[in-house]
């Protein structure tokens, strides 16, 4: 039905992703209600805060190697979670 759609499958697989990251959170903000707390950022974020800056900060990496470099997607992706590691983690 959606085979002329290049990017059906990658799209599908970005949004479930994100479903189930947001579920987790949500699952996970009922079990241990979340904490503001000062990390690097300056200012005063709970765990889905930095989730929120995290992903729009990949977001941000991923299209600035899109328009600035032609090496491989694989090594934007891995700094595009690692951004949003260290966001998640000490933000």
């Amino acid at each position: 039905m959606l085979e002329w759609m290049v990017w059906t499958l990658p799209t599908a697989m970005v949004f479930t992703g994100l479903a189930l990251l947001l579920s987790g959170m949500a699952v996970w903000g009922k079990l241990s209600p979340p904490v503001a707390r000062r990390g690097f950022l300056r200012i005063e974020t709970d765990r889905g805060d930095r989730l929120y800056i995290g992903l729009i900060s990949a977001a941000v990496v991923l299209a600035v190697w899109i328009a600035v470099t032609d090496l491989s997607m694989w090594l934007a992706l891995l700094s595009a979670l690692l951004v949003a590691l260290v966001i998640g983690i000490w933000g």
